[in-house]
């Protein structure tokens, strides 16, 4: 059994969709089921299969939460330091083509999102950054062509 590498606020919000799927959302979708079934033929009843697509759906991800959440191991950022970049540092790094700086924290695979400056552990520009330092370049192979990186500031916060 792997275990899945996460921030703390990354599990918390494992915890908190999985709660709300079980407590919220499957009793919402079984009264709509139990709706549709009152109105009669289930075969030809597009609301019911719609219902019961939907629970499919719910199940599906409440049984993968609880496989994140049992295989987690919860990092906490703010006890890590050092020089070299690994799980959980927030990097500042600056692109040596537009000179501009973008600041990116290495998470879990779960809690990634490009937007808010999580990066995935997998993804092709941490795995780059793991193991670096300050003063080092890295060259990412991006979808539109090799990037150039300079690595400005390594935190852990």
């Amino acid at each position: 059994m792997n275990k899945v590498p996460m921030t703390a606020g990354g599990f918390a919000a494992l915890k908190e969709e999985l709660r709300w799927r079980q407590q919220e959302e499957r009793p919402r979708i079984i009264e709509a089921i139990a709706e549709a079934r009152s109105h009669g033929d289930l075969s030809e009843n597009a609301e019911y299969h719609a219902a019961k697509e939907s629970q499919s759906l719910n199940e599906g991800r409440v049984n993968e939460l609880e496989d994140y959440i049992a295989r987690a191991e919860v990092i906490d950022v703010a006890k890590l330091n050092g020089d070299k970049i690994k799980f959980g540092a927030t990097v500042v790094l600056l692109d040596e083509d537009t000179e501009e700086e973008k600041t990116y924290q290495i998470v879990g695979d779960q809690e990634a999102d490009v937007k808010s400056g999580r990066i995935s552990i997998s993804s092709p520009i941490a795995r780059a950054l793991i193991g670096k330092e300050v003063g080092d370049a890295i060259e990412v192979n991006a979808p539109g062509g090799a990037r150039g990186y300079e690595i400005v500031q390594v935190q852990f916060i």
